[in-house]
């Protein structure tokens, strides 16, 4: 049992040095439960290093006011951009004949967000001793994550819908743009929301005043 754990642990390192067989793997091969529970705390490692990263970064790269931080947002920044992905890509991919189910989108979306932690996470400590001049190398590192998990997020598409190269592109062009739709609609409706219960308060108010 311990060798099974510790190649668990080590397999997402294999899986962003190796994304094409890493990815096939994770589809096919790997165990699924353990996939999930894998991909879970990736995800709460990322958001706990959004949190660290806005608490603790140096000042000279630092744009958030650490006073003025809300950890529940910033969790939400991490989450919510994570689950509008998946359901739109899981949308989108079922009307186009992709073969990847919802926790196969979930698990490769998780998977390709790792670079960000084992990139971000060592810049927390060293923004603090850097100098202005020496941001550019938190910048360039900021920007080979991002890069890195981009071609990650492709080749996990591609590889769990078994889509062609440009019907992937194609596919996470739709996504984000149906993301950016889900996104309107949710600040619609929590505008509605927002708008009724100051009308029920108004109302509240008149009976209480009048009675």
């Amino acid at each position: 049992m311990p060798p099974l754990n510790s190649e668990l642990y080590k397999y997402p390192f294999y899986l962003i040095m190796h994304p094409f067989n890493g990815y096939w793997e994770l589809k096919y091969d790997r165990n699924q439960k353990a996939s999930i529970v894998i991909s879970f705390v990736i995800l709460f490692l990322l958001a706990v290093t959004n949190i660290m990263q806005s608490q603790y970064s140096g000042f000279v790269v630092n744009l958030v006011n650490p006073n003025g931080m809300n950890s529940f947002m910033e969790i939400l920044y991490v989450v919510v951009p994570v689950l509008f992905w998946c359901v739109a890509n899981w949308s989108l991919t079922t009307l186009m004949d992709g073969e990847g189910k919802f926790v196969d989108i979930f698990t490769s979306t998780c998977f390709a967000l790792i670079p960000f932690v084992i990139i971000q996470l060592p810049w927390i400590l060293l923004s603090n001793f850097i100098s202005l001049q020496e941001t550019a190398f938190y910048h360039f590192s900021s920007s080979i994550a991002m890069i890195w998990c981009v071609f990650l997020l492709f080749v996990g598409n591609m590889t769990v819908h078994q889509y062609t190269p440009s019907k992937t592109i194609g596919t996470i062009i739709l996504t984000i743009a149906a993301m950016g739709f889900m996104a309107f609609l949710s600040l619609l409706f929590f505008s509605l929301i927002q708008q009724m219960l100051a009308f029920i308060s108004v109302i509240y108010q008149e009976l209480v005043l009048r009675s």
